[in-house]
């Protein structure tokens, strides 16, 4: 009876771990699509996957934080209802404003999803199996990323961008149904309060700190970053003071979660923009439509799908600080190749290959690394803290890449007249996130106990 309840909540976590992941990497795909049907400038376009990271990054947390008080199994389920809804709502966006709305609906739906997905796979399993099971939900993930820019392109090729939403809507259902099956609820944080004023002051932080990331180097960005910062700051001495804080930041005094944590933020900072801006160069830059861009950019997330349960199960019987400081170093120099090999899509395909292969040696080792480091009672907030670090790091990264992009192209769209400046752009972009994976080996390295 154990393990059907065991194999039953891995089938719903792949299933719910692919959905968000193959919306938003398919949206990336669809991009220059939604661009000449919305009339959307680079900048606008670029606030498309942003705005949902922005919404996922402030939530993760505070949701992570209430499913331990309320239960993870229904703030789940309420997150998969919200996020098949704004699916089916984003179909009839009429302009860029509406479907960043949406999108922000999706982005409170994930974060639900996201801030428990991880936290009822390792409450199930045992320590010795529970690299393996966040493997398959790990593979889900991937295969969402695998098959987004591959139907994605499909479906904007074929039923144009909206249909990528609605193919959603069923695969929602059929989860929010198989989730109501499950009876099971983790509730290891019941009767404890929960911190309103700590969690406007964290979401605050972090609203500026991306939109002041994201506006560089004008000075209202710079305002908004330093106001990021100070109000982050307020926010760490009020936790100190406060007895059941949304973020408690003292799990981050345990070497092997903060330092492996840091690398997690880190390496998606480098990692999540290549792909926005690999489908930009694909489609303006070689003049591939939608499917064979989708095609290519596949390739990634297909060798990551193919090589993480094998990781997953290695790192459970191997140094996983090891596996993941040298899949770091793999990303790292596909990342720098990608920056000056891709004048071709067998280039860009072979690199990407190894890209997915550095993935695949580093994410579920690290995963299982800052859940190994916790106590049980702590996966709730363990897990919701290494999903913000994904989701901050992704933000930073796209923060990143709008900056340069204002820098070189400026709130145009892009075209004929400004491709080498984009080409560009994206060059410089690789070079910086390649030199970041350094960074994140040599952390991840550190984070070793001793």
């Amino acid at each position: 009876m154990l393990q059907d309840k065991r194999s039953f909540a891995l089938i719903v976590a792949f299933v719910a771990s692919f959905l968000t992941p193959f919306v938003g990497s398919s949206i990336n795909i669809a991009l220059p699509e939604i661009s000449n049907d919305l009339a959307i400038n680079a900048i606008i376009l670029g606030w498309i996957p942003t705005t949902y990271l922005l919404i996922l990054g402030v939530l993760l947390v505070p949701l992570g934080r209430l499913s331990d008080i309320y239960g993870r199994k229904k703030v789940f389920w309420y997150g998969i209802i919200t996020f098949t809804i704004a699916s089916f709502l984003a179909t009839f966006s009429f302009s860029g404003e509406t479907l960043i709305l949406f999108r922000a609906i999706q982005g409170i739906g994930s974060a639900m999803i996201f801030a428990n997905v991880s936290a009822m796979v390792v409450s199930m399993f045992p320590v010795m199996e529970r690299g393996k099971a966040l493997g398959i939900t790990v593979t889900g993930a991937y295969l969402g990323l695998f098959l987004g820019p591959v139907l994605g392109g499909f479906l904007t090729a074929s039923l144009g961008w909206r249909s990528i939403f609605l193919f959603n809507v069923p695969l929602g259902i059929i989860t929010a149904l198989a989730v109501s099956k499950i009876k099971e609820e983790w509730k290891p944080a019941r009767g404890e309060s929960f911190d309103i004023k700590g969690t406007l002051i964290f979401a605050l932080s972090i609203i500026l700190i991306i939109l002041g990331l994201s506006q560089l180097p004008d000075i209202n960005g710079a305002l908004l970053f330093m106001g990021g910062v100070i109000t982050g700051t307020i926010y760490y001495y009020y936790q100190n003071r406060t007895e059941s804080p949304v973020f408690d930041l003292s799990l981050f005094k345990n070497r092997a979660f903060g330092f492996n944590s840091l690398a997690t933020l880190i390496s998606y900072t480098a990692s999540y923009p290549l792909i926005f801006l690999l489908s930009l160069y694909l489609q303006y830059a070689l003049k591939l439509g939608p499917a064979m861009a989708g095609l290519v950019l596949a390739v990634q997330p297909l060798t990551v799908t193919l090589f993480s349960s094998w990781a997953g199960k290695l790192s459970d019987e191997k140094d996983p600080h090891l596996m993941a400081a040298a899949g770091m170093g793999i990303i790292a120099i596909a990342t720098m190749a990608l920056a000056f090999f891709k004048s071709s899509i067998w280039e860009i395909a072979l690199l990407l290959s190894i890209l997915g292969f550095g993935f695949a040696i580093f994410g579920t080792p690290n995963t299982n690394i800052v859940f190994s480091s916790v106590k049980k009672k702590n996966f709730g907030v363990a897990g919701a803290s290494l999903g913000t670090m994904r989701v901050t790091g992704q933000l930073m990264g796209m923060a990143i890449s709008l900056f340069l992009l204002n820098i070189f192209i400026g709130g145009t769209f892009i075209g004929p007249e400004n491709i080498d400046l984009f080409v560009m752009c994206t060059r410089i972009s690789l070079i910086l996130f390649s030199l970041l994976c350094l960074v994140a080996v040599a952390v991840t390295w550190v984070g070793k106990p001793k």
